[in-house]
C-alpha cells in the first residue's frame, strides 16, 4: 500500500481493477435525528433498521465476488462510531483527479476514512474543494468527453437534506474540465417520500453495457432531461423504471465491465434486460444494506478503470 497509484476513470463501464469498498466494522444504530434521507427513517420508524452483523456480512459477500472477478479491493480507514457504508459519498474519481467530497457536516468523519488512499496518491492530483461546493461521488456519471452532474437549486436547497450537489458544483467542473461536455440534470428531491426522491444521479440514471441506459423519469426535475438522456442513448437502449423501482435501487448496481454487472438478486426485471443484451449479471444479496438508501455503485468508489 505505500506505492503510489495511477489513477484513471474516464468512465462508467471499462474494465475495473481497483475499488474502495464501503465497510460496517464500526457502524452503530443512529438515532432518528442522524439520519438523512427518506428509506433510512422509514426502516428505523419501522423497527427494520439493519444490524451490524447483517451489513458487514453482506458487504463482505461483495468484496468476495468482486475479488473472484480479478478486482483488488481497498480497505477504507476505520473510524470508532461511524458509517463508512457508502464509499461513493465522500470522493470521486475523473480522470486521472481525486476529488474529495463536500458531504454534509455531521457525515465529515468519514472523509477521514481515506486518509491512507490519499497517501498513495501524488498530492498535485488530489482536489479539495472550496466550502461553497457541494458535490457527492453518486452525483457524478462519467462518460468518456462527457460528465452528468445531478444538482438540486431550488430555494429550499440548506433545508433539503437529500439535496447533496449544488451548482456551484457544475461552474466548478466546467472549469476544471474545459474539454469535457458538463451536462447538469436536476433531480426531485424529498426528505420524507424515497419514491419522490432521487438522493443521487445515481438513484435515476446509470449507463451500462457499450450504448445503453437504466433511467427513471420521475426522478428528474425537469421532463426535458429525461428527455435529453432519450436521444443520447436511444430509446430501444434505454431500460425504463418506476419511481418505486428507483427507491427500491433497481438504478443502482455496479459494472465490472461492459460485459459484467453486480446486481441483486431480487431485480428480476434488470438482471432479465441485462442478460438479453449478453450482460453477465452477479447476484449480490444487500438487502439490510439498500435500507439505509444505497446499494451497489453507492458503497463503491472505483479508482482504477482501464
Amino acid at each position: 500500500m505505500n506505492s503510489k497509484l495511477s489513477l484513471n476513470i474516464i468512465d462508467e463501464v471499462s474494465q475495473l481493477s481497483k475499488v474502495i469498498v464501503g465497510q460496517a466494522n464500526n457502524f452503530i444504530k443512529p438515532d432518528i435525528s442522524d439520519l438523512y434521507d427518506p428509506t433510512s427513517k422509514f426502516h428505523l420508524n419501522n423497527n427494520t433498521y439493519p444490524k451490524k452483523k447483517d451489513l458487514i456480512a453482506e458487504l463482505d459477500s461483495y468484496k468476495k465476488a468482486l475479488r473472484e472477478n480479478n478486482i483488488e479491493v481497498i480497505e477504507l480507514d476505520s473510524i470508532k462510531d461511524c458509517n463508512q457504508i457508502f464509499a461513493r459519498d465522500i470522493g470521486f474519481v475523473i480522470d486521472d483527479f481525486f476529488f474529495i467530497s463536500n458531504i454534509l457536516p455531521h457525515r465529515q468523519n468519514e472523509i477521514n476514512g481515506l486518509k491512507s488512499i490519499l497517501n498513495m496518491i501524488d498530492k498535485e492530483k488530489i482536489i479539495k474543494l472550496e466550502d461553497d461546493i457541494h458535490v457527492e461521488g453518486g452525483d457524478i456519471i462519467v462518460a468518456k468527453d462527457k460528465l452528468y452532474v445531478g444538482y438540486y437549486d431550488e430555494a429550499d436547497y440548506k433545508k433539503q437534506i437529500t439535496a447533496r450537489t449544488n451548482f456551484n458544483a457544475i461552474v466548478f467542473l466546467k472549469k476544471f474540465f474545459p474539454e469535457k461536455d458538463i451536462i447538469p440534470l436536476k433531480l426531485k428531491k424529498s426528505s420524507l417520500d424515497p419514491e419522490n426522491n432521487a438522493l443521487h444521479l445515481d438513484c435515476c440514471f446509470q449507463p451500462v453495457g457499450s450504448k445503453y441506459a437504466v433511467i427513471c423519469k420521475d426522478g428528474f426535475y425537469n421532463s426535458s432531461d429525461y428527455n435529453l438522456l432519450i436521444k443520447e442513448y436511444g430509446v430501444d437502449n434505454v431500460l425504463n423504471i418506476t419511481s418505486k423501482e428507483m427507491s427500491k435501487m433497481l438504478c443502482n448496481f455496479f459494472s465490472i465491465s461492459e460485459k459484467i454487472v453486480v446486481s441483486d438478486y431480487k431485480f428480476d426485471k434488470l438482471n432479465n434486460w441485462l442478460k438479453e443484451r449478453n450482460i453477465k449479471v452477479v447476484k449480490v444479496k444487500l438487502n439490510e444494506v439498500g435500507k439505509q438508501g444505497g446499494l451497489f455503485r453507492c458503497s463503491t468508489l472505483p479508482l482504477i478503470r482501464f
